[in-house]
This record gives structure tokens, C-alpha cells and sequence, in this order.
């Protein structure tokens, strides 16, 4: 499938809401948790084994980035989001026929693995393409798209609730929820495989094209042989692990650190605050992302690191003295979280140029697969720990909020040493016709 080029006039406009398409869908990851009790009751299964697909998800997400990066970087937009509709929508097919038997090993296989590696080429599918289109603005561009895999939870979350209240919490209903889940997102995302562009060769940058700023020339093989991008991966393995500690225990943490005060916090209110924390790390990724455009990739990463770290040190303190300090904190770190996602691509162009972004993209996803295990196993494992010696409310915390503060540092020192990449590992400069040709392509 050859990438479908913009006829003279394409707005580039038009390339934003091909992307949200996609990343709307398969924003429903986060949202997996309304599945966890009705499978848990109809199946019979435990906590963690509810959690696996999703986990498993996660796993295949970067690995899929990661392998597929440079066949999405070869075959273009359209081919990886055709490709991503394929998997993902068929992921809940499965789930769906799975539910139907109840047979849970179809429904890890059908969500896991074979969504999963959906969500990895899905992700990646739009970024190339939204930085050449826009190489002014390429913090905004790549923050639009991934505010939608941020914001997709949003609608999933409600819209799957009221699917199991229709059709039951047995397993013939989450099998029909699932049912519907793939048929629609399969619509959905169609409209992205349909509208998406690539610009043209040569193409002014007045309104509707990609200014001609080609910057560096580095290959995906090539940049992961620089200290730059194990420099990046630690950052961005570092602010993910960070926020996703709060993101994945944020009820129980808000209900333990208040448990003992006159006014402790309520389960819609646990629920409520984990909404606006989904909110917070949506409006991060089109914020933070779109400021980065302004005053560059290092400070706004310096932003999300430092003021990160400070941000967890009050929370340590004195977030129990003070509901509405907590909750400004929590808000203030999943914006970073959200942010830091939605930058690095932007970052990433800076240092390597456009020539294989998305490949070299998918590559550092790898990060977010680390901190998906890490962020969690921290916060959960020293909690479970402090809870058997007999400690509770917010000194559960206390030592994983001074961990979090730790890895902080570390990303904050990593960001520090980013250079410019050494013009060894650039491409050699291609002639006008085989430079055209490699844009094609």
C-alpha cells in the first residue's frame, strides 16, 4: 500500500483529526479497568489475573513500536493505520468470542496480544507524517494526536459502563460489549485510514505544507548507537515510571492519605479525583507539547522533571495536611506525565530530523513498556510492604514518593546531558530526485 499523496491545496489541517481517529480508539487501553469486575465475577478470576490483558497490552505495545517502527517509517500512514485497525478491532473479536466460551485465554490473547500490537503501530502510525507536516509547529501537531490516545479513555470509560449495564455483567454480555467495541472502533478508525496524506515532495509551508527545514538525517539504526537516545529513553523511562505511580493507584492513594482526617475521602469522590487526573493528563499533552514549540524540548523537559520532583516532595510532606495541595500536585505531575508522551516526538525530530522519526520512535517505547512494570510494582509492592508492618494512611507512600523524587533526579541529569547528535551518524546528503524519492517513501 503506497502512502497517499496530497493533491495540490491539501490542507494539512486535515492530518490532526486522521490521527485523533486512531488514537481516540485506542485510547481505550486506559479504560480496561470498567472490564476487571464483571470478568472477575463471571469468570472467576483474581485481581491480577483480571489485569493481564491489559498488561499484556502494554508489553506488545512497545515491543510492536519498537519492531514495526521502520516498516510504518518504509509503507506509510495509511498502510500502519490500516494495520492497526486490523489488529485492534480483531483484538475485541476475539476478546468477544472468548467472553462467549469463556475461554479467558482467548481474551488475553484477542486484547494482549493481538490489540496490543494494534496499540503499538497505532501509536506510532500518525507522528512521522504530523511532523513533516508540520516541522513550525511539530510539538503541537504530535500533542494533538497524542492528547487522543490520553483522552480516549474518556469516552471509552463511560460508554463501556453503560454497554454492561444494557447487556449484563454475565459473560454473553461483556461478550456483546466487546462485540460492539471492535465493529465501532473499526468504523472509527476507517475514517483515519481514509482521510490521511502525506505531503508532497516540495511543498511551501504557508498555511497548508511542510516548510523545507530538514534539519539532521539519522537512521533508526544509527540512533540507537548514540548517547542521545539512551539519554532520552532514561528521561522518558523516568517520568513515565512517575506519573503512572500515581495514575495506577490514585483512589486507594487519596482514600489512605485522608483516612484518618474529620473529612475522609469518599469512593465517587476517589472516582471523581481519578476523572481529573485522566482530564489533567489529556490537557497535558496538547499544552506542555504545544508550549515546547516556544521555549524548546530541554526546558520544557527540566519543567517536567524538576517541578516534577518538587511537586512529589510536597505530596510527601504535607499533601495529608491539605486536600486541595494534593490534589493541585497529582493534577500538576499527570499533566507532566501526559506532556512528557506528547513532546518526545518533537524532541526526538530535534536530535534526529524526520528522516526515520517514527521509527526511531517506536524504538523508545520501549521505555514506556519498562515503566509500565516499574511505576506500579514501586508504588504497590512498598505499600503492601509498610501495610504488613503495620503502618496505614499516607505512611504507606511516604518511602515510593521519595523513590519517584529519586528517578526524577535521574531524568533531570539524563535530560542535562543531551547534545546535538555528531554528524558521524548522519546520512550522507541525497541528491534532489533520490531525496524525493526517500520522502515518498
Amino acid at each position: 500500500m503506497s502512502p497517499p499523496m496530497a493533491p495540490a491545496g491539501w490542507s494539512r489541517w486535515l492530518v490532526p483529526p486522521a490521527a485523533l481517529s486512531v488514537h481516540l480508539s485506542i485510547g481505550q487501553a486506559y479504560a480496561w479497568s470498567v472490564f476487571k469486575p464483571p470478568l472477575e465475577s463471571a469468570l472467576g478470576l483474581s485481581g491480577t489475573q483480571s489485569a493481564l490483558p491489559f498488561q499484556l497490552g502494554i508489553v506488545m505495545l512497545g515491543l510492536s513500536a519498537a519492531f514495526g517502527g521502520t516498516l510504518v517509517e518504509r509503507n506509510g500512514p495509511r498502510w500502519a493505520m490500516t494495520v492497526a485497525l486490523v489488529c485492534f478491532s480483531s483484538g475485541f473479536l476475539l476478546a468477544a468470542l472468548g467472553a462467549a466460551v469463556e475461554q479467558y485465554w482467548l481474551i488475553v490473547l484477542g486484547y494482549g496480544f493481538l490489540g496490543g500490537i494494534g496499540l503499538g503501530i497505532g501509536y506510532i502510525s500518525p507522528v512521522s507524517t504530523l511532523i513533516k507536516w508540520f516541522p513550525d509547529r511539530p510539538g503541537m501537531a504530535t500533542g494533538i494526536a497524542i492528547m487522543g490516545f490520553g483522552g480516549g479513555a474518556l469516552i471509552a470509560s463511560p460508554w463501556s459502563a453503560q454497554m454492561l449495564e444494557s447487556f449484563g455483567t454475565d459473560s454473553s454480555g461483556i461478550a456483546m460489549a466487546f462485540l460492539v467495541h471492535g465493529l465501532t472502533y473499526a468504523v472509527f478508525m476507517l475514517l483515519g485510514v481514509l482521510l490521511v496524506r502525506v505531503p508532497r515532495p516540495v511543498q511551501a509551508a504557508a498555511g497548508d505544507g511542510p516548510a523545507a527545514l530538514d534539519g539532521p538525517r539519522v537512521s533508526a539504526r544509527s540512533a540507537v548507537r548514540t548517547p542521545q537516545f539512551w539519554c532520552l529513553w532514561i528521561v522518558l523511562c523516568m517520568n513515565v515510571t512517575a506519573g503512572i505511580g500515581i495514575l495506577e493507584k490514585a483512589a486507594p492513594m487519596i482514600t489512605d492519605f485522608f483516612a484518618d482526617s474529620s473529612t475522609p475521602v469518599s469512593v465517587s469522590a476517589a472516582a471523581g479525583f481519578v476523572a481529573l487526573l485522566s482530564a489533567a493528563n489529556m490537557a497535558g499533552r496538547i499544552g506542555w507539547s504545544s508550549t515546547s514549540d516556544l521555549i524548546g524540548r530541554k526546558n520544557i523537559y527540566r519543567v517536567y522533571l524538576g517541578v516534577g520532583a518538587l511537586m512529589y516532595a510536597l505530596i510527601a510532606l504535607a499533601g495529608d495536611s491539605s486536600k486541595p495541595l494534593f490534589v493541585l500536585c497529582a493534577l500538576v505531575i499527570l499533566s507532566f506525565y501526559g506532556g512528557g508522551f506528547a513532546t518526545v516526538p518533537a524532541y526526538l525530530k530535534d536530535l534526529f530530523g524526520t528522516y526515520q522519526v517514527g521509527a526511531i520512535h517506536g524504538r523508545l517505547l520501549t521505555a514506556w513498556s519498562t515503566a509500565g512494570v516499574l511505576g506500579p510494582l514501586i508504588v504497590n509492592w512498598i505499600a503492601d510492604r509498610q501495610e504488613e508492618a503495620g503502618k496505614d494512611g499516607s505512611s504507606l507512600y511516604t518511602l515510593s514518593l521519595f523513590i519517584m523524587i529519586g528517578l526524577l533526579a535521574v531524568g533531570f541529569v539524563a535530560n542535562e546531558l543531551v547534545r546535538p547528535v555528531h554528524p558521524r551518524h548522519h546520512e550522507p546528503a541525497t541528491r534532489p530526485k533520490e531525496k524525493e524519492a526517500s520522502d515518498v517513501q
